[in-house]
């Protein structure tokens, strides 16, 4: 007799996670308003979508009408070559907006280099500046950029008042410590539940509760048991359960905590 496939299942709670990282307007596994639907089923109903691109800060602008979604203003590494003058202009001008809670993605990513380290250099302590003037947190990339990325924030972090979030951790241990010496707090995804991922549960391990957020980063890392599938925020509490485990605390207790942290560092949210 064949083995009867366990059924995936993603786990309800009484208080869902907050999405503090994804990409809504990249989703497209089926329409937004089912998303988004879906998401509140399982109580996601706070979402930070994130920007990345010259072209699509505007899309995450119209995508917070939606009462539930919540947007950041920035350009990742990846697009740091795409920046003029008037993205820094677009950015200065709708950091204000009442639903917008963070200067981000930015950061350095050294491992696919789409931009030269140079201009991702430049484009990160520019837009770290504007963060620094509007009295905004930061969400940041980083790969493969440990030292560079160490030393901007260096020069940085005293006077970024609300600090940030270092998203999708995947660097070393060192920097982990250096981020949360200096305030910050770091962000884990479906990542850590992948089986050659243990340098993410390394890093998990040495994170203090008070410290951690919750993300899906989706539509990517879809985590553990739905690899495979479009990555969605409605998968955030699969995230949750995992990490709840593995830090042997009760996933809702997890789950409040870490809503404490995004609320605090997007203190727009409500």
């Amino acid at each position: 007799m064949s083995k009867k496939k366990k059924e995936k299942i993603i786990p309800k709670y009484t208080v869902g996670p907050i999405e503090t990282h994804c990409h809504l307007d990249y989703l497209k596994g089926q329409e937004l308003i089912d998303t988004l639907e879906k998401c509140q089923e399982y109580g996601v109903d706070q979402i930070v979508t994130i920007a990345v691109s010259p072209n699509n800060l505007s899309k995450v602008r119209e995508l917070t009408k939606n009462n539930i979604v919540f947007g950041t203003q920035g350009i990742h590494p990846h697009e740091a070559k795409e920046i003029t003058p008037d993205t820094y202009e677009e950015i200065k001008a709708n950091i204000s907006h009442e639903k917008i809670v963070a200067v981000g993605e930015i950061g350095l990513d050294y491992y696919y280099e789409f931009s030269d380290p140079k201009i991702q250099k430049e484009a990160f302590e520019k837009q770290l500046q504007i963060a620094v003037d509007s009295d905004m947190p930061v969400v940041i990339h980083t790969r493969e950029a440990d030292e560079d990325t160490k030393a901007i924030l260096k020069n940085f972090s005293q006077t970024l008042k609300r600090k940030g979030v270092i998203h999708s951790f995947t660097s070393s241990k060192e920097l982990a410590e250096f981020c949360l010496s200096e305030g910050f707090n770091i962000g884990f995804n479906g990542i850590v539940t992948f089986k050659n991922a243990q340098n993410v549960r390394d890093v998990l391990d040495i994170v203090p509760l008070e410290k951690l957020l919750l993300e899906t980063d989706s539509p990517y890392l879809t985590p553990v048991p739905f690899r495979g599938r479009e990555n969605a925020p409605f998968y955030l509490p699969c995230v949750a359960d995992y990490i709840a485990k593995h830090k042997d605390i009760d996933a809702q207790e997890l789950i409040e905590i870490a809503n404490k942290n995004a609320k605090e560092l997007f203190y727009k949210l409500t």
